[in-house]
């Protein structure tokens, strides 16, 4: 990207956004969430498209003046709908948390009983968590991944079900790196009259590329980000049945949203336009291979991955019971020599959320710099290196110094 425009008018700022170029050229990026957008995505969140207001809807806006928009917007929408075969979607929705807080408005009202995935099991925030507004507003009930196995157990999710008859069941995670069984969730549902929601948003790259099942033809409503394996800006997007298309939309706006982000969904619609391509498939099995070698690599030299192993982007490995570490000792450790992870709760943690036992690893990020499985040794390589030596200053310094040399082989795209 050209800053030159920052550069003459905010050198304090143009340093810094240099500095964090030279940061992810020089690192290795394992954080699930996190990945890299094109050239042609970080171009359209810069466009001129930030500077309109467009309240409402393609068609329905409550300014003047959006022709053009609507034309933009409608290119999202269009290219979301081939994408996830869907009847109706919202690409308006700022992030995952907002979208999600839309479908509750949309399909219940406050106090109801919603089954959601456990934080500590690897659900997420929106999912329920009493500090959230999901666990303040709706009532909670949890399912769990079974302690033997670390994997959710479907016969205890339809106990639970039939017990507690939730107004909707929501299947999604944040930390689980084993299938969702769809259909199940679907056919648990039916059972009670209970609304469908699911939470994609790590795998929704996986299911666009076609190595995941699709939820959105059995639910009723699917959220996503759009920045994780999507690989675009970051920003949200919902997805539903056509008969849910009033609902949905009237409590993104005027609900619990203003204005939309034009630029925003402008990237959106080029991340979609590249998802639709056939190397988009390549990329999303590579991302699979990549994090199955990558368990396999860290299994091989004595640490524990959580249910054994990996379907999808991301893992947990269990630190502290592998090794003696942290999860925060082990993030911090890893940072210093320019690995960037997460610390992350594993199911049935002893340790407390700020100081748990384990990390969460991901393969988006490396994967769109091209590295495939032989770098996955690597990569486990430097991390074992690195907590082997986590008292040792030299020794850190020095495997800094291979992380920068070995990530400089893989370009960054939109800095290189």
């Amino acid at each position: 990207m050209n800053y030159s425009g920052i550069q003459q008018q905010d050198p304090a700022l143009y340093e810094i956004i240099k500095r964090e170029e030279q940061r992810q050229k020089e690192g290795i990026e394992l954080i699930a969430s996190e990945n890299y957008v094109s050239k042609a995505v970080l171009e359209a969140m810069g466009s001129v498209l930030a500077n309109k207001y467009s309240e409402g809807y393609p068609g329905k806006r409550y300014y003047g003046g959006n022709e053009i928009i609507d034309q933009a917007e409608g290119l999202a929408i269009e290219r979301a709908k081939q994408l996830f075969d869907a009847e109706h979607v919202n690409v308006q929705p700022l992030s995952g948390s907002p979208a999600n807080l839309a479908v509750y408005m949309a399909l219940l009202n406050p106090g109801d009983k919603v089954l959601g995935f456990s934080l500590d099991q690897g659900g997420h925030l929106s999912h329920g968590h009493p500090l959230n507004f999901s666990g303040k507003l709706y009532t909670i009930i949890p399912y769990f991944a079974k302690k033997e196995t670390e994997i959710i157990d479907m016969d205890e999710v339809e106990e639970i079900a039939l017990r507690e008859k939730p107004k909707m069941i929501l299947a999604g995670f944040s930390a689980y790196s084993r299938n969702m069984d769809w259909k199940r969730f679907k056919e648990i549902a039916d059972k009670i009259g209970a609304f469908t929601f699911a939470d994609i948003a790590h795998i929704a790259g996986l299911i666009a590329g076609k190595q995941l099942e699709n939820p959105v033809p059995y639910f009723d409503v699917v959220s996503t980000t759009t920045h994780k394996t999507l690989r675009g800006p970051r920003g949200a997007m919902i997805m539903c049945k056509e008969k849910f298309a009033a609902l949905i939309d009237k409590a993104v706006f005027p609900g619990v949203q203003g204005g939309p982000h034009d630029h925003i969904n402008a990237a959106k619609a080029v991340a979609y336009g590249e998802a639709l391509k056939p190397e988009f498939q390549d990329y999303a099995a590579q991302i699979i291979k990549n994090a199955k070698a990558l368990a396999t690599a860290l299994q091989e030299k004595g640490y524990r991955i959580i249910s054994g192993g990996t379907d999808n982007h991301l893992m947990l490995v269990d630190m502290f019971g592998s090794k003696g570490i942290t999860g925060k000792e082990a993030e911090k450790t890893l940072e210093h020599v320019g690995i960037s992870i997460n610390k992350n709760m594993i199911p049935y943690d002893p340790r407390k959320p700020l100081d748990p036992s384990g990390v969460r690893l991901g393969t988006p990020a490396i994967t769109t710099r091209a590295m495939l499985e032989a770098e996955m040794q690597t990569v486990a390589d430097l991390m074992d290196q690195a907590l082997a030596s986590r008292n040792d200053e030299n020794k850190l310094a020095e495997i800094k110094q291979q992380v920068k040399e070995f990530s400089l082989n893989f370009p960054v795209p939109g800095i290189e």
